[in-house]
């Protein structure tokens, strides 16, 4: 019976690779592609030299064009491996697989429903992807799929891999997204498929021009089953300092399985950044990724990118801490961690 019960896996457990839904000039990256695909061709080379990298590619001649700019770019092509897909947009941490893992070492990945983060976009595509991959045999003979009639997004959730989910009332409980479930619904679904035992709902947070409703992973990560670090504003003339205050009071009254508070750590606070129709950008050093031996940090050509990357670095004592500029993808309102998605060792 125990070694039936799978569980979700923390991100700083070994990995088998990390999947990228690649962007091409019809997506809507169009007015940014240049510069949008040279952030992706820099995370690239960093996931590629580490672990695997599993491309997500729109179409056979897009494929072809990624396998020439992989050789171009001196990418490690040993660990690259594109597969074709078409897909809407490239946001893959909300749309691609969640994977959960058993004693015995088993995985199982679980195919939420994808809505277009509560109807607001085109998802018909990207929400076909994850079983479009399986049924093309991409992942191990051995993996269990499931697929799940409930929207769930991978940025909404964290875990610190103890039985902790930590997530945001304002995403989970949209009446966009599961309008018919109760809370108390949604949490004991969510308990039985994804393994935990525990919920840990916070009420507050959410950055401006961040259209996910409140994504946990632009706003607190574990970084270890006892440590979360969390965006902090540290101007009370800014729009966002009451209610990070109040997360910051929040995440004071969590305790650990051992009852201890957590230790918290807070992110500096970016300069505001403005889209060119003049949106305020949800710009936010808690997108990062964490991968073997290494942690992928989005900057922001900003003064406090410096104090992320010294920050993490504590967080994350024994992986390198290694800076991307990700200010092209928040063009678009997402960050580093929003178009990845990382696979547990033997996924494929």
């Amino acid at each position: 019976m125990g070694s039936a019960k799978y569980s979700l896996l923390p991100e700083w457990a070994f990995q088998a690779g990390v999947m990228l839904a690649w962007p091409y000039p019809q997506s809507p990256w169009q007015p940014y592609f240049d510069s949008v695909q040279t952030v992706y061709i820099n995370i690239a080379r960093e996931i590629a030299c580490r672990e695997k990298l599993l491309i997500i590619c729109n179409s056979t001649a897009q494929r072809a064009e990624i396998t020439c700019l992989l050789v171009q770019e001196k990418i490690n092509q040993k660990n690259c491996f594109l597969h074709v897909t078409p897909f809407n947009d490239t946001w893959i941490r909300d749309y691609g697989p969640i994977s959960c893992v058993n004693r015995e070492g088993k995985i199982k990945l679980l195919d939420f429903t994808f809505n277009g983060w509560g109807k607001k976009h085109k998802s018909e595509l990207d929400n076909q992807v994850t079983q479009c991959l399986y049924q093309q045999h991409t992942f191990n003979q051995d993996i269990t799929y499931q697929s799940l009639d409930f929207v769930l997004e991978g940025g909404s959730i964290e875990t610190d891999g103890q039985g902790s989910l930590l997530t945001t009332e304002h995403c989970l409980l949209s009446k966009a997204r599961n309008d018919s479930l109760s809370k108390e619904k949604i949490t004991q679904k969510l308990k039985a498929w994804l393994g935990v035992e525990r919920i840990l709902w916070l009420c507050h947070g959410q950055l401006m021009g961040d259209d996910t409703d409140g994504h946990i992973d632009t706003l607190a990560r574990f970084c270890n089953p006892e440590t979360i670090c969390y965006v902090a504003c540290n101007d009370p003339q800014d729009s966002h300092f009451e209610d990070l205050k109040a997360m910051e009071k929040e995440l004071k009254t969590l305790r650990t399985f051992q009852g201890k508070p957590y230790q918290l750590v807070p992110l500096p606070w970016p300069s505001p950044k403005i889209s060119k129709d003049r949106q305020r950008l949800p710009v936010s050093y808690a997108n990062f990724l964490i991968i073997n031996q290494a942690v992928l940090v989005p900057t922001y050509e900003d003064n406090a990118d410096e104090k992320a990357l010294k920050t993490l670095q504590m967080c994350f004592p024994d992986q390198e801490i290694i800076g991307v500029n990700c200010l092209p993808l928040v063009q678009q309102y997402g960050s580093l961690h929003c178009i990845t998605m990382q696979l547990p060792f033997g996924a494929f």
